[in-house]
């Protein structure tokens, strides 16, 4: 491909993508992070349970259990079966369950039991990916540090033709290019949303949907 044409479809997906920005905002302004938390540690406690499970039955779960446990102190000091069984109908229980204690134990450790607000930091908690990190960061702590690709902003930005990548670092790599650094974390948000919302996987809502004129419907089935 020639290097002329390289640079023109830049252009055109990075205004496509500042166009969505706009479109986004004016179509979900009310768009936030939709589990249920009060301070940092809560969000990294209810983002861990969120893996394979939905937002919805995490909120549930929550609810109780961060009555009950209200510091990395309380986390890292429970019983392996105690915290499975709080956990228990999130799915993947043992593996959360072990995750939050080691994570908390080290918040307790090295952190005196607060969340760190740094990305290099937040990594090395068990448990902790870079989306994690992100929401962590971006959402509790108004850092905009990336961009938060869960499978929504996977499938999304693949069929509005702003990237080509699966993988989700190399596609936050693309998005942080496309998109102004002050709009990451409400991007984010908004992509969630609207691919809950609007865009679904099996079956997206084009003729509803506000990008509908914009976008390139990239393995998208005719309907």
């Amino acid at each position: 491909m020639p290097t002329s044409q390289k640079t023109s479809l830049a252009k055109d997906a990075r205004l496509r993508a500042l166009e969505i920005v706009r479109r986004l905002a004016a179509e979900h302004s009310d768009a936030k992070c939709a589990l249920e938390h009060r301070n940092p540690l809560e969000l990294l406690v209810a983002t861990v349970l969120s893996a394979q499970c939905t937002d919805e039955r995490v909120n549930l779960v929550t609810r109780g259990l961060f009555s009950r446990f209200r510091t990395a102190s309380d986390y890292a000091a429970a019983t392996q079966s105690r915290l499975e069984r709080e956990i228990h109908s999130t799915g993947f229980f043992r593996n959360k369950a072990k995750s939050i204690r080691e994570c908390c134990r080290l918040l307790v450790e090295r952190h005196g039991e607060q969340v760190p607000d740094r990305m290099e930091e937040l990594l090395q908690l068990p448990g902790i990916g870079r989306k994690t990190a992100n929401v962590i960061l971006g959402t509790a702590m108004g850092q905009a540090t990336g961009v938060v690709v869960d499978t929504h902003v996977q499938r999304l930005a693949r069929r509005m033709g702003l990237t080509r990548h699966k993988d989700p670092e190399k596609i936050e790599r693309v998005l942080m290019k496309l998109v102004p650094q002050d709009e990451w974390v409400a991007f984010g948000h908004r992509m969630i949303w609207h691919g809950r919302r609007v865009c679904n996987a099996r079956k997206p809502a084009c003729d509803h949907c506000c990008m509908n004129d914009i976008c390139p419907k990239i393995g998208v089935q005719p309907a």
